[in-house]
C-alpha cells in the first residue's frame, strides 16, 4: 500500500471519533503485511469491538472527507525517529506549516502558565544562542509556551508547536495571532482531527509528543505538580537530556525546578552551553 494511501486510511478511522491511538498503530502494523488494509483492518476491529460499535463506526467511516486534511502517520518519511522510540507515539499527526521541521534537532522549552518576568527575561536570552542550533519546541499555552514561540519567531529561530486541540481551534484564545504566524513560519501539529473538541486529558497527552520530538527540554518556572514537570518526567523516561533553571528557594514557581535538580535534573546556569 501507498503510503499517501495508509495515511487517508488513518484519517477516516481518526475522523469517527471512535478509535484510538493504540488501535491505529496495530492497523499500521496489520498494513505492513496485507495487500487489502482495508478488508484485514476492519476484521480487526471487528473482533476486537464487536459487531454493534463496529456497525457504528463503518457508516462514519465511509463518510468522512479528507481531501483538505494534511497529516503524516507513524511510517511516513517526515515522522522523526526520535518519536517512534516513545511509549504509545502518536499514529497520526495533523499538521499545517513545514513538516520538515519534524526531522530538525529540537528543544522544548515549557513552565508556568502564570510564569514570572523571570521566565520572559531567560527565555528571551535563551533563544538567540540557539539559533542555527535548535527548532523551539513548546505547547502554545498561556506563559511561558507562548513566550518561547514568540521569542523563536522574533529572533528568526524555527518553532514547532504541539497542541492539545485540533488545528481548527484556538486555545488558549488570546493566542489566536500567535498561532497563525506560527501556520506560516513554523510547524503546528496535533494528535486531534478536525471537530475534536478539547478535553481536559489531551494536554497531558500532548506533553509526550514535546517530550518525544526533542532532544532537550527546558523547564523555566514549574509548581511541584504542574504539566511541565510531566512532561519533563516522560523526558526523563525517554532518556532526553533534561535541564531546569534555578530559582529562589521560597518561591512557589521556583519549587518544581529546584527540585527537578535535586532528582537529577542539570541545572541550566549558561545559555552557551546547550
Amino acid at each position: 500500500m501507498k503510503m499517501n494511501e495508509l495515511t487517508n486510511f488513518l484519517i477516516k478511522c481518526r475522523l469517527t471519533m471512535m478509535i484510538s491511538n493504540q488501535e491505529m498503530l496495530k492497523i499500521i502494523k496489520i498494513s505492513q503485511n496485507s495487500d487489502n488494509l482495508e478488508q484485514d483492518a476492519f476484521l480487526f476491529l471487528k473482533d476486537k469491538w464487536g459487531w454493534e460499535k463496529f456497525n457504528q463506526f463503518l457508516p462514519l467511516f465511509r463518510s468522512n472527507d479528507t481531501s483538505k486534511i494534511l497529516a503524516i502517520n507513524y511510517l511516513s518519511d517526515e515522522y522523526p525517529d526520535i518519536l517512534r522510540e516513545i511509549y504509545n507515539p502518536p499514529a497520526l499527526l495533523f499538521y499545517r506549516g513545514n513538516i520538515k521541521l519534524l526531522k530538525t534537532d529540537c528543544i522544548a522549552v515549557v513552565g508556568a502558565r502564570e510564569a514570572t518576568e523571570y521566565s520572559y527575561r531567560c527565555i528571551n536570552g535563551l533563544v538567540p544562542k540557539i539559533k542555527g542550533k535548535y527548532t523551539v519546541v513548546s505547547g502554545l499555552a498561556k506563559g511561558v509556551d507562548g513566550w518561547a514561540h514568540q521569542a523563536a519567531l522574533n529572533n528568526y529561530v524555527d518553532t514547532i508547536a504541539i497542541i492539545g486541540n485540533c488545528l481548527d481551534d484556538y486555545y488558549p484564545t488570546h493566542n489566536k495571532k500567535l498561532q497563525d504566524e506560527i501556520f506560516k513560519f513554523g510547524l503546528v501539529i496535533s494528535e486531534y482531527p478536525p471537530g475534536c473538541h478539547i478535553r481536559r486529558w489531551h494536554f497531558p497527552q500532548r506533553n509526550r509528543i514535546i517530550a518525544g520530538v526533542s532532544q532537550k527540554v527546558i523547564i523555566t518556572e514549574a509548581k511541584e505538580r504542574s504539566g511541565s514537570l510531566i512532561t519533563a518526567e516522560i523526558a526523563l523516561q525517554e532518556s532526553r537530556d533534561v535541564y531546569a533553571i534555578p530559582g529562589r528557594i521560597g518561591d512557589s514557581l521556583s519549587r518544581g525546578c529546584n527540585k527537578l535538580i535535586e532528582e537529577g535534573a542539570i541545572p541550566l546556569i549558561n545559555f552557551n552551553e546547550l
